[in-house]
C-alpha cells in the first residue's frame, strides 16, 4: 500500500489534534453544568453535533443513505450515547475533575476487546506500556484520594468501557464493509442524540439557563469541535491504526488535562502526578517502538515475498 506510511503520519497528526480537542473539552464540559444538567448538556451536545454532520454528507456529495444498521446502532448506543452520557454523569457526581478522567482506562479495556473479538494479539512492548502506563495514570488520578462517590467512578469506569467497545465494534466494521467515515459518524451519533434527548426529557429536573454566554460558547466548543470534528477524528484514527495503539495512544489526553489545569486554573501538580505524567511518556514512547515494530516487520514480510 503505497499511501500507508502517509495514512499512518496523518493518523499521528489527527491524534495531537483530538487530544487537544479534548483534554480542553474537560474544563469547559464542567464549567457548562453551573447552567444545565448533565443528560441534557450531553444530548444538545449529541443533537448538534449530529446536525451538523447530517448537513455535510449532501454538501460533500455524500449520499444520507445509512450505513448497515448493526455497526451504526452499536456504535451509536455505546460510543455516542452510553459514553457521552456516563462520563457527563460521572463529572457531576464526584464534583471532582479528576473523576471524569477515569474515563480514559478506556484504552486497557480496548486491547482486550480488540484482542478477543478483533484477533490483534498485543506484542510484548504493548504489554509493557500498558502496565507502565496504568501505574502512570494511577498516580496522575490518585483514586485513593478521589473526593467523590463511588458511584461517580464507577460511571466513569463504565464510560470508557462503553467507549472502547463502541470503538472495537467501528474497527470491525470498517474490516467487514466499505463504510464511508463521515457517513457512520453522522449516523451514529445521531442514534446517540435521540438516546441522550429521550433520557434527558425522562430525567430533566434542572432548569436550563439559556441566557448565559459561557454555556452558548460550551455547547459551540462541543458541537463542533469536541464533538462533530472530534469523533470524525477518532474514527479515522481508528481506520488508520492497529486498535490497541490507537487505544493506549488517548492517555496523552490526561496528561494534558492536568497540564491544561495547571496553566489555566493555577492547579500545581503533585510529586505523584507529576511521577504519573513521566510513566505515561515513557508508555507512550514504548507504544510507538511497538507501532515501528510492527510496521518495520510487515514491510520485510512484504519485501521478502516480492524477492
Amino acid at each position: 500500500m503505497p499511501n500507508a506510511p502517509r495514512t499512518t503520519r496523518l493518523a499521528v497528526l489527527a491524534l495531537i489534534v483530538l487530544a487537544l480537542i479534548w483534554s480542553y473539552n474537560w474544563i469547559v464540559a464542567k464549567s457548562a453544568l453551573r447552567y444545565i444538567g448533565a443528560l441534557d448538556f450531553a444530548a444538545w451536545r449529541c443533537a448538534l453535533g449530529a446536525l451538523l454532520l447530517l448537513a455535510l454528507l449532501p454538501l460533500t456529495g455524500r449520499s444520507l443513505k445509512p450505513p448497515p444498521w448493526r455497526p451504526v446502532f452499536g456504535v451509536g448506543l455505546l460510543q455516542s450515547a452510553a459514553m457521552t452520557g456516563l462520563s457527563q454523569l460521572a463529572l457531576v457526581a464526584g464534583g471532582a475533575g479528576k473523576t471524569a478522567v477515569l474515563v480514559y482506562i478506556m484504552p486497557f479495556w480496548m486491547m482486550a476487546f480488540a484482542a478477543l473479538l478483533l484477533g490483534e494479539k498485543p506484542h510484548r512492548l504493548q504489554y509493557a506500556a500498558a502496565a507502565i502506563a496504568a501505574c502512570g495514570l494511577a498516580l496522575v488520578i490518585q483514586p485513593w484520594a478521589l473526593q467523590g462517590t463511588p458511584l461517580s467512578s464507577l460511571l466513569a469506569v463504565a464510560g470508557g468501557a462503553s467507549w472502547a467497545a463502541g470503538a472495537v465494534i467501528a474497527k470491525r466494521a470498517f474490516r467487514d464493509h466499505p463504510i464511508d467515515l463521515l457517513c457512520l459518524t453522522a449516523w451514529s451519533m445521531t442514534v446517540g442524540a435521540v438516546i441522550l434527548s429521550a433520557l434527558a426529557l425522562a430525567t430533566h429536573d434542572q432548569p436550563t439557563i439559556w441566557s448565559s454566554p459561557q454555556l452558548l460558547l460550551a455547547l459551540a466548543y462541543n458541537a463542533v469541535l469536541a464533538t462533530a470534528l472530534a469523533w470524525i477524528l477518532w474514527l479515522f484514527i481508528l481506520r488508520s491504526l492497529p486498535a490497541a495503539i490507537a487505544g493506549l495512544s488517548t492517555l496523552m489526553i490526561p496528561v494534558l488535562s492536568v497540564l491544561q489545569a495547571f496553566w489555566l486554573l493555577g492547579e500545581y501538580p503533585d510529586r505523584l502526578e507529576g511521577g504519573g505524567i513521566v510513566l505515561i511518556l515513557l508508555a507512550l514512547a514504548l507504544l510507538g517502538a511497538a507501532g515501528f515494530w510492527q510496521t518495520g516487520r510487515a514491510a520485510l514480510r512484504r519485501l521478502v515475498d516480492r524477492a
